[in-house]
């Protein structure tokens, strides 16, 4: 096996007793020199000394940092770095010779003759790589090496689940890697010890979502049975004093009284809810009943929320003054010219320029999964890019259903689609009524080119501008 001279190897990752302790000494000084506010990431970084990448690797706890920074990020809160902090790593994706490491150096640098799993995936010839992939039509699984993180959005997620009584609201159009993002938090969260209930909102029936009650204790039944704890409801559901009082009672006097590590509930493609938008209000009111009672009550703390939702669903209802403003707002943006020449490369493509990466980023922006799936052709359907370029601007080609989805929203709001049809047929800068403007940014269709409002991508430009031209509204414009 070839070796790979030379290569550093940051071997070591914080235990969860580790980031504990971390954890508690930074937030002693939030709340002591920072009024009890959260340290940016840009104050972290400067406070500890180390990059904001470091700071993503040290927060996984799947990848590995050396000694010397973990001495960094300790003293910059006055603690003293522990044998118990940090273990070596060892693990699949970073395949590594660890018995050469010295823990009593500053700094930490280790020679393997065994290439790490990047390395050895890098690499690999085409026929080799073929056994990696597979069409990109959902979540990116955790051992995959499709995978691109977008700092600091890890890192925030992870720091944030580890508070007590976090909420964490994940938004983004479909396709942009809100599923991807939330195995990793999982993941994360299991290696805390803590406990983990992942529901799929999708599959709760549709009377329970106009019956607020039913609802409520359908999803405490779902917590309940996922921590293999007897729900036993009627036995602690008092409908007299109201399903949102029970459903609060029910979580701190019997739930959450019977686990002693927190629990981390993921709630799945909320879209659904918001069709219903005023069990959806209520819903969400109980979630900020728990939020804001947890801040005296250890047992509630013990609770930590998710939500993901689709913003090409939530834009359309009217629940703007639900309270979906509570905990940590995350919103997925597209990937950078870097990361889609990450991703090129990691496909097994030599795209040493930035060429290649530039003229598929023209046709579909740094969209996440459009950028897989043509990435995925040009691997092993064996097109070449200026003919994928060629068959999506024509007809949409390898891009026809994800087109053709955007074009059923925009055929069923004519309104919409007006306004819409300005903005891809216009070369000045127009301007658009700020609701319809916030609804077709949060269809992922337009962006912001400085205070332009411009088509998402060429793709888009190309492919709506002939669609909407078939409703005869482009000539009335």
């Amino acid at each position: 096996m070839k070796q790979f001279k030379g290569t550093r190897k940051r071997g070591l990752v914080l235990t969860p007793a580790g980031l504990q302790r971390l954890q508690g000494a930074i937030l002693a000084v939030e709340k002591k020199q920072n009024k009890g506010d959260r340290f940016t990431l840009e104050q972290l970084r400067v406070r500890m000394n180390v990059s904001t990448k470091t700071l993503s690797r040290l927060w996984s706890l799947n990848t590995g940092v050396d000694q010397k920074t973990l001495k960094l990020c300790f003293s910059a809160f006055n603690l003293q770095l522990r044998s118990t902090d940090y273990t070596i790593l060892s693990e699949p994706n970073n395949t590594q010779t660890h018995q050469s490491l010295s823990l009593s150096g500053d700094t930490e640098e280790v020679n393997s003759s065994q290439p790490s799993y990047t390395e050895l995936f890098v690499n690999q010839d085409s026929e080799q790589l073929e056994n990696l992939w597979s069409y990109p039509d959902g979540p990116v699984a955790l051992d995959s090496p499709f995978y691109v993180e977008r700092p600091p959005i890890e890192e925030l997620v992870y720091r944030e689940v580890t508070q007590p009584s976090s909420a964490i609201w994940i938004r983004a159009p479909r396709e942009m890697g809100k599923s991807s993002l939330v195995l990793r938090l999982l993941a994360f969260a299991q290696m805390q010890g803590y406990h983990t209930v992942n529901l799929n909102c999708n599959q709760i029936d549709t009377s329970y979502l106009t019956d607020l009650n039913k609802l409520l204790r359908c999803l405490c039944w779902r917590v309940a049975t996922e921590l293999g704890i007897d729900p036993k409801l009627d036995d602690n559901w008092n409908e007299e004093i109201g399903c949102q009082f029970s459903y609060l009672l029910y979580l701190k006097k019997y739930l959450l009284q019977q686990v002693e590590n927190p629990v981390v509930f993921v709630l799945n493609d909320v879209d659904s809810f918001f069709e219903h938008p005023e069990v959806a209000q209520h819903l969400f009111a109980c979630f900020r009943s728990w939020y804001e009672a947890a801040r005296q009550d250890s047992n509630l703390q013990k609770l930590r929320l998710v939500v993901v939702y689709s913003t090409e669903v939530y834009v359309w209802q009217n629940i703007n003054h639900s309270p979906l403003n509570i905990g940590l707002p995350i919103r997925l943006n597209e990937f950078t010219k870097e990361q889609v020449k990450y991703l090129a490369q990691r496909h097994g493509l030599n795209w040493s320029s930035d060429r290649e990466v530039r003229r598929l980023m023209s046709l579909v922006g740094g969209h996440p999964a459009l950028v897989r799936i043509g990435l995925y052709y040009l691997c092993c359907q064996a097109i070449t890019l200026e003919h994928l370029i060629e068959e999506a601007i024509a007809n949409g080609g390898i891009y026809r259903y994800h087109l053709w989805r955007h074009w059923s929203i925009l055929q069923e709001k004519p309104h919409l689609a007006k306004a819409y049809a300005r903005v891809v047929t216009k070369k000045e800068n127009i301007s658009l009524n700020p609701i319809d403007t916030h609804k077709l940014e949060s269809l992922g269709l337009i962006r912001y080119q400085g205070d332009r409002i411009v088509p998402h991508c060429e793709l888009y430009r190309t492919y709506f501008e002939k669609q909407l031209s078939t409703l005869q509204i482009i000539k009335g414009l």
